[in-house]
């Protein structure tokens, strides 16, 4: 009696004890774990390979237009790799050619030249100026559409190897162009030009004033640095006409007229239309090319577009 209880005891504390003791061994695997820890492995790992198993086929659970946008995706990253290596190839031939400018600097350098540029304009080079005195009787849409005229006009100056200096006069800080022109034009404050409250023809002597107007009897010949331009800032979907030459002739000015007539003919066309109203970024695009180049024909061609109904005379013969 007293020997069944002590081989019982045995037998429940022998798995405490058969590390220590090597009384009784429990049946091993290969890896050496006891069996039952076996099973709880092989468990664990199932579940493991089965969520392995439901993330890699998620894409099965996928419609065919979310796989087409995927692949619609990826076709736009590889679009954009290949852009940047091409970009990477160029800037590296570029500096092949041209290895004393640093690549990383030469936009600041570009600023920097275009900066100069329009400052020694301001003391050497040819004058221009926009009267804006006459915008009070220009509706909201008129006046958005001469602020991009605006910012055409000087984003065309800086680019040019001769700039103009660009003096916009009668003009207010609180006025509504100027409202309309901060909101349209990005960095509009910080443009190098002259913003004036007075008119043109006290800022500057008369006899140095030629009024650039399509009404005018004279054709311009030259472009003469002594003087000083001025293009009326006047967008008018009425189209009245002599404002800006009556205005000239007021103050006994001289006024001209971009010789259109001269170098252009009438082309034919289906509304039988034909104008010499420029915008004012179209007539400094003009001014501009034949201060370059001393060439009408060539000026005229860049800023009188064939939808004014005029062509060299070249072309047509």
């Amino acid at each position: 009696m007293d020997w069944r209880l002590e081989g019982s005891t045995q037998r429940v504390e022998s798995p405490v004890l058969q590390g220590e003791e090597g009384v009784l061994e429990e049946e091993t695997g290969e890896d050496g774990l006891p069996e039952g820890f076996q099973l709880l492995q092989i468990d664990a790992e199932g579940e493991c390979q089965e969520g392995e198993t439901l993330a890699t086929g998620s894409t099965a659970w996928c419609s065919k237009n979310v796989q087409r946008k995927q692949r619609h995706w990826e076709k736009i990253v590889a679009a954009k790799k290949s852009k940047r290596k091409q970009e990477k190839e160029r800037r590296k031939a570029n500096r092949a050619e041209n290895p004393g400018i640093c690549p990383q600097h030469s936009k600041r350098f570009l600023r920097a030249l275009t900066k100069e540029k329009l400052l020694e304009a301001k003391h050497s080079g040819p004058r221009l100026c926009i009267d804006l005195s006459m915008t009070h009787h220009m509706s909201k849409k008129e006046l958005s559409r001469l602020a991009g005229q605006i910012r055409r006009l000087y984003g065309s100056n800086k680019k040019a190897d001769r700039p103009f200096w660009i003096c916009l006069t009668g003009f207010t800080i609180d006025s509504p162009l100027y409202e309309e022109c901060v909101r349209m034009n990005d960095g509009f404050s910080s443009y190098l030009l002259d913003i004036k409250e007075e008119d043109c023809f006290s800022l500057f002597p008369l006899e140095t004033l030629v009024y650039l107007t399509p009404d005018s009897e004279h054709a311009l010949e030259d472009v003469d640095l002594n003087k000083v331009y001025i293009l009326g800032g006047l967008v008018d979907e009425s189209i009245q006409k002599k404002v800006t030459f009556q205005k000239a002739w007021e103050y006994s000015v001289k006024t001209a007229r971009l010789p259109i007539q001269e170098y252009m003919v009438r082309n034919q066309n289906g509304k039988n239309y034909h104008s010499e109203i420029l915008a004012i970024n179209q007539v400094f695009d003009i001014l501009s090319t034949y201060l370059e180049t001393r060439n009408w024909p060539e000026a005229l061609k860049k800023g009188v577009t064939s939808g004014k109904g005029y062509v060299l005379r070249n072309s047509v013969e």
